[in-house]
């Protein structure tokens, strides 16, 4: 299907669209950018400008092509597909990496994807939701509103961080995190039981979810219902300071 752009939106050279996408007014996304399938990018959104870098180029990339070099042009932007970018969003490219967002993501309005941040499948991202670069949010974490990330933090597969929480180190996966500074004060027991898991399995993870021991040595890992025990292997095989 083709691409609904509306015609006060600026999309600037080296930007790649896949089909279906919905582009609001006065939105302006510059290269290099790719962007999927099936996304609805509201109005007054923002994506492919410059990372808040003093030290960098700050290209006029809406008016010109990109020339390929990324200490010039930055390293970009890459939107999978199906994902929901409400008005105000602001999404900027990368300095060392591409900054990359995932599917099926929803981000409401007004919040903001800092340069060189990992954003995986599913995530909500509520008003107001500020991160600092280099962060890492893996898939299906829900951020409440106004919560503040600093930068290189790392927030766990469907962790939930509570609104205005400013997260200054890493939440764990499946764990609940509040206040300033945010501190982790249980496991999110309702997403676990919404991807299929019983209360028996729960408790039986629960010392993993809290940093307390490894993965039980039942194979329960490889017993977890659709993509829940690759995430959760992914997560206890990640790499630790």
């Amino acid at each position: 299907m083709v691409n609904r752009i509306h015609p006060t939106a600026v999309i600037g050279e080296g930007v790649e669209l896949g089909e279906d996408n919905v582009i609001g007014p006065f939105t302006v996304i510059v290269g290099p950018a790719r962007i999927g399938d099936g996304n609805w990018i509201g109005p007054h959104v923002t994506i492919g400008t410059p990372g808040e870098d003093r030290g960098r180029e700050h290209p006029a990339a809406w008016e010109s092509a990109p020339n390929g070099d990324p200490d010039h042009d930055g390293h970009g932007v890459v939107i999978g597909s199906r994902n929901r970018i409400r008005e105000y969003v602001s999404v900027h490219q990368g300095t060392w990496r591409t900054t990359t967002i995932g599917d099926g993501g929803y981000f409401l309005r007004g919040s903001h994807i800092a340069h060189d941040c990992l954003v995986e499948d599913a995530v909500t991202v509520a008003s107001n939701v500020i991160t600092g670069g280099h962060c890492h949010i893996w898939a299906g974490a829900n951020l409440g509103m106004g919560a503040i990330l600093h930068q290189r933090v790392v927030i766990g597969p469907g962790a939930m961080v509570g609104m205005s929480s400013a997260v200054r180190k890493e939440v764990g996966a499946f764990t609940i995190a509040v206040g300033n500074p945010a501190r982790v004060t249980g496991v999110n027991t309702v997403g676990l039981s919404r991807r299929g898991l019983d209360e028996a399995t729960i408790e039986a993870l629960g010392p993993w979810l809290k940093g307390k021991a490894g993965l039980p040595e039942d194979g329960l890992a490889d017993r977890l219902p659709g993509d829940l025990s690759t995430l959760v292997k992914a997560w206890d095989a990640r790499p630790r300071d």
